[in-house]
C-alpha cells in the first residue's frame, strides 16, 4: 500500500500538470506546493521512478506514469468526495473542508469512498467545483474561462475556484461569491474588477483574485 507521502506527491504532481496542459511539473513547483526543500523533492522523484509511478528527468521535471496517474485519481476521488460529504452532511463551510479532507483522505478505504459516492448521488464536482474522478478513473472536467479575462457587461456563472486556501475562500464568502453564483462585470479600472454578485450591490476584486475563479458565460 502506498505511503501517505507517496500519495501526497502523486496527487500534487497530477494537479500541477493538469493546470499546465500536462507539461512536466518542476522540482521547484513541487517543493513550493508541498512545503519541502527542493532536495527532498529530488530524492522522492527517484523513489517514484523506481516504483514505476513517475518519469523524472533532471532539469526537465516529472510526469506521472499510467500507474501514477491511477493512484493520483484514487487519492483525489477520496479527497473531493470527503469534502462534499462534510459540506452536505455536517454543514462545514467550503473554507473548512480542505484541511479536514487532507487528514482523512489517507485513512478511508475505497469501499467506504464508494459508499459515500453512492450516498451523495455520484456527484461530478466537489464544493469548490473540482471534478470528482469516478471509480474507473474517468474525470469530467469543468470548462470555463478565468474571471479576470471577462469584459464589461459580461454575465457569468462561477463554476470553479482554483485557490482553496481558507483566506481566499472566506474573502469570496464575504462578497457572496460561491459555486453557481451569477456575476456581472460592471467596470474594470486600475487592475480592479467591479462586480455585481447575484444582482446585488457591487463588490471589488483585484485581477489577481479574479484570476483564481473559473466562470462560464450565462446564455440569455
Amino acid at each position: 500500500m502506498p505511503s501517505l507521502t507517496i500519495e501526497n506527491y502523486v496527487k500534487t504532481i497530477y494537479e500541477i500538470c493538469s493546470r499546465q496542459q500536462d507539461k512536466s511539473a518542476a522540482t521547484g513547483q513541487l517543493a513550493q506546493a508541498l512545503g519541502v526543500l527542493p532536495g527532498t523533492v529530488t530524492s522522492m522523484m527517484k523513489t517514484l521512478s523506481d516504483s514505476g509511478l513517475a518519469s523524472y528527468q533532471p532539469y526537465e521535471g516529472v510526469l506521472l506514469t499510467p500507474s501514477g496517474t491511477a493512484l493520483a485519481l484514487r487519492v483525489l476521488r477520496r479527497h473531493r468526495l470527503i469534502e462534499l460529504f462534510l459540506v452536505r452532511t455536517l454543514d462545514l463551510s467550503w473554507d473548512e473542508v480542505h484541511e479536514e479532507a487532507e487528514n482523512m483522505e489517507h485513512a478511508v478505504s475505497d469501499l467506504l469512498v464508494d459508499r459515500i459516492d453512492s450516498f451523495l448521488g455520484s456527484p461530478d464536482f466537489d464544493p469548490h467545483g473540482d471534478p470528482i474522478p469516478k471509480a474507473d478513473g474517468t474525470v469530467r472536467q469543468a470548462n470555463g474561462s478565468l474571471l479576470n479575462v471577462m469584459r464589461i457587461g459580461d454575465s457569468v456563472r462561477v463554476v470553479r475556484v482554483l485557490d482553496q486556501s481558507s483566506e481566499f475562500l472566506k474573502r469570496l464568502t464575504e462578497e457572496g461569491i460561491e459555486i453557481g453564483a451569477t456575476i456581472e462585470v460592471l467596470a474594470t479600472e486600475n487592475d480592479l474588477f467591479q462586480l455585481s454578485v447575484n444582482a446585488g450591490p457591487c463588490c471589488n476584486l483585484s485581477s489577481d483574485l479574479a484570476s483564481r475563479i473559473l466562470v462560464e458565460q450565462v446564455v440569455g
